[in-house]
């Protein structure tokens, strides 16, 4: 059911400053994109097959101005490929898993992705996404 780390997800609180940081250590930003739903814009940086998503507010009531508020800047959810997202999400919730996203939504990229809550996940936001 699971392909890979598609990515992790890093909460900051400038992107532009972000970017600069990990271009100096040498990542590649190999695109940048708002995703209005979920007020967020975000860059992604490839690391071989997976990616690291750093992901800046847009709105003070998103959930990573929420995040970075509670917590502070830093991992905020890992991302692993599933070939079926619909199948995925029934078998954690069957397996009594709480789902953030009963139904799949659009994220970035246009793929379907969708969110376990990190209560039933050992404290990890877990994301699944297709394709």
């Amino acid at each position: 059911m699971f392909k890979k780390i598609d990515h992790i997800g890093i909460a900051v609180s400038n992107l532009n400053e972000a970017m600069e940081l990990y271009k100096k250590l040498g990542f590649e930003v190999k695109e940048i994109e708002e995703v209005a739903e979920q007020k967020v814009k975000v860059a992604m940086l490839p690391v071989g097959e997976s990616k690291i998503e750093l992901l800046e507010a847009t709105s003070e009531d998103s959930a990573i101005a929420k995040f970075i508020e509670k917590r502070g800047e830093g991992i905020h959810h890992i991302a692993v490929n599933v070939d079926d997202i619909e199948k995925a999400l029934e078998n954690a919730k069957n397996e009594g898993l709480k789902l953030i996203d009963e139904k799949p939504r659009i994220g970035a990229g246009g793929k379907k992705v969708a969110f376990i809550h990190p209560k039933s996940t050992k404290g990890v936001l877990l994301e699944f996404v297709e394709g």
